[in-house]
């Protein structure tokens, strides 16, 4: 009996000693050792096991900002003793203004003795305004950086005009020539010596550079102003070259890709049309619209009417439609990718006179055909597209040079002429006599890579004649040569662009003159 007993009690005793062992506690009566640390104090305290660091916080009243940071995180549950560190973090702005150099610009003047120099426009600096954001933590900097920068005015360059030696002979030249060279304006009149600039900020984009009838007023684009505006692609200006010291009237007209152009006849009234930017190839969707407008010398705007409301502008109308007015500013024709027109003034419509076979191009661009009217204004020549036949098609690589007489007489002047012909014909003389000019391609079936020659054809088409350059040379460029007007000699002169020089042309004797040699020249025109 006695090793039962002796049994039950040592299991007993076993028994309550591992049950013992084994009590639950309850976590939230326990108390934990916390620091807080914040404000440059350190205060010790007793926490309740899983309370979290935010409702630590809140007990304490301890108050936080956005940029303060807590470590460990305001969502931590505390389960052992831990140090609750609050490092408090301001922002402070700050703004300075700083100067921007001007920068320094050289032109080439090849009519100043070598060596002289000019000062044309006097550098301004520009001024910026800085902000700084700065961020301490614990009163203590720890980063600095700009957050904006303003620019309050704009830097102008300082440039000075610089001499060079002229290799070329001065010849006497009837009206006055413009020239764009390294976006910069200049004017010859009566001698190609007599040479002078009249804009001379660089920033010209040469897309309309249009000297008026009478050679007294010049009509051009430029980048825009704030160059930091993509709404804004360039921006339309008008000066008179004919008077000394004379500023630029800006229009207030922006976006002009394809279209501005003086009215012959009407002062100081001008027809452009307009685009809209994008940020796709090419950079615009074309409006088709056309507008008319009337200034004053100041550049107060007499008149401002809409011809021709925002259209599609036909097939690839994204591009743009292009514009020519006829010598006594009666009829004013249309071109674009697929047909050729006239501009009806009276119903604000457009009147198709050719379907012209679109080419298609396989790129961001689109051919426009070239269009020119006779002094006459009785007949415009045009280039068309594809031929005839059953193998028309729109990448045919066919182009011809045509004439429409009386807006109803097609005629195919050349045949295989390229597609950038650009003819272009003369002023009509004492004898009611007038030549055209048109490019020929060199290789027709490349047309579209091929350079060209210059060639003059009298008005009925006959005589057709190489005038630049001579066989063997290298071709021209694409271009609209320009005409010299009419004078009291027998010679007629044409004006065109070759290794970005300028160069003049006797159309009778085929005598070539270089009149420039600082190869920088993208734009001419002569009136």
């Amino acid at each position: 009996m006695a090793q039962p007993r002796l049994f039950t009690v040592i299991f007993i005793t076993f028994l309550s000693i591992f049950l013992a062992g084994c009590a639950i506690v309850n976590p939230g009566t326990q108390s934990i050792q916390v620091t807080l640390v914040h404000d440059g104090v350190q205060e010790p305290l007793q926490v309740n096991y899983g309370t979290s660091v935010s409702s630590v916080l809140n007990e304490q009243k301890v108050t936080l900002s956005n940029l303060d940071k807590v470590d460990p995180p305001l969502f931590t549950l505390i389960e052992n003793p831990v140090t609750i560190k609050i490092v408090r973090v301001e922002e402070k702005f700050e703004t300075e203004e700083i100067i921007t150099q001007f920068a320094h610009q050289t032109v080439r003047n090849e009519s100043l003795p070598e060596g002289q120099t000019r000062l044309i426009q006097s550098g301004i600096n520009g001024v910026q305004q800085i902000k700084y954001r700065t961020i301490y933590e614990d009163g203590v900097q720890v980063a600095k950086s700009i957050f904006q920068t303003v620019t309050l005015s704009e830097s102008k360059p300082e440039i000075i005009m610089v001499g060079v030696q002229a290799p070329f002979k001065a010849i006497e030249i009837p009206g006055t020539i413009t020239y764009l060279s390294a976006g910069n304006a200049w004017v010859m009149e009566s001698s190609t010596g007599n040479r002078h600039p009249v804009i001379t900020t660089g920033n010209l984009d040469g897309r309309i550079f249009d000297l008026s009838p009478d050679g007294s007023w010049l009509l051009y684009t430029q980048k825009p102003t704030d160059g930091t505006d993509p709404a804004v692609i360039n921006e339309l200006c008008a000066i008179a070259i004919t008077s000394e010291g004379a500023k630029p009237i800006p229009l207030h007209i922006t976006n002009i890709i394809h279209h501005a152009a003086w009215v012959p006849g009407s002062s100081l009234t001008i027809t452009y049309s307009t685009v809209e930017p994008r940020s796709t190839s090419p950079g615009w969707q074309a409006n088709n619209d056309l507008k008319l407008l009337s200034f004053n010398e100041t550049g107060m705007v007499l008149r401002d009417e809409t011809i021709i409301e925002t259209n599609s502008g036909g097939i690839y109308g994204w591009w743009g439609t292009a514009y020519e007015w006829s010598v006594d500013g009666s009829e004013l024709l249309y071109a674009r990718a697929d047909g050729i027109g006239y501009v009806d003034f009276d119903n604000k419509s457009l009147i198709p006179l050719v379907e012209i076979l679109p080419f298609q191009t396989n790129g961001d661009w689109a051919w426009v055909p070239g269009i020119s009217w006779s002094p006459s204004n009785d007949i415009f020549y045009f280039t068309s597209h594809g031929g005839t036949g059953i193998t028309s098609s729109e990448t045919s690589p066919v182009f011809d040079l045509n004439a429409l007489v009386d807006f109803n007489n097609q005629v195919t002047i050349l045949p295989q002429s390229g597609m950038f012909t650009y003819p272009v014909a003369s002023p009509m003389d004492s004898y009611g006599v007038y030549q055209v000019a048109y490019l020929q391609s060199i290789f027709p079936e490349q047309s579209e890579t091929s350079r060209y020659h210059l060639y003059v054809m009298d008005q009925d088409a006959s005589n057709k004649k190489l005038v630049f350059p001579q066989e063997g040379s290298t071709g021209l460029d694409p271009q609209q040569v320009v005409w010299g007007p009419s004078s009291r000699s027998a010679q007629r002169f044409i004006g065109i662009i070759y290794q970005g020089n300028l160069w003049i042309v006797s159309v009778e004797t085929e005598e070539a003159s270089q009149i420039t040699g600082d190869g920088s020249i993208i734009k001419i025109d002569w009136e």
